[in-house]
């Protein structure tokens, strides 16, 4: 049995309102995915940026696959989103809008065996609404508490 692979991005919620999320594809090399499934990736500083008309993540780091040879990957270069023309459309004009910008949110693996990156339309939070965030998560924890 299979262990699932679920990376996710803890610090997205805290920074940011999640508008809309899509699942894109990832293009990767057999080292890339081999690590993914190792669990030895990070997604927090992760982001989604345009290059012409193809949408890219940056800065996400999967580690070097341990059994990799001279074939072995770099940690941290430019990858590739597989998203469909409609999809990538309704980003684009979004992310040209002041205050958008697009943000990985959880890396997994499906039940095909593919990596697939879940990425949101998303707002920057202002210092303010960081700290109404947690006063809500702690009013919502004392609540579970006590029931």
């Amino acid at each position: 049995m299979e262990k699932s692979v679920n990376i996710k991005n803890k610090s997205a919620t805290h920074e940011f309102f999640l508008v809309q999320e899509f699942t894109a594809g990832i293009q990767l090399t057999g080292t890339e995915i081999k690590s993914i499934r190792d669990g030895k990736a990070s997604i927090v500083d992760g982001y989604c940026t345009f290059v012409g008309d193809e949408l890219f993540v940056k800065n996400i780091h999967i580690a070097e696959y341990s059994m990799g040879t001279h074939y072995n990957h770099e940690p941290k270069p430019d990858r590739k989103l597989l998203l469909t023309r409609r999809e990538l459309k309704k980003l684009a004009i979004k992310v040209k809008e002041r205050g958008f910008t697009i943000i990985p949110v959880v890396l997994f693996i499906n039940e095909k065996g593919l990596a697939k990156l879940t990425i949101a339309l998303a707002r920057g939070k202002h210092s303010y609404d960081k700290r109404e965030t947690l006063k809500q998560k702690d009013i919502q924890r004392e609540i579970e508490r006590h029931a």
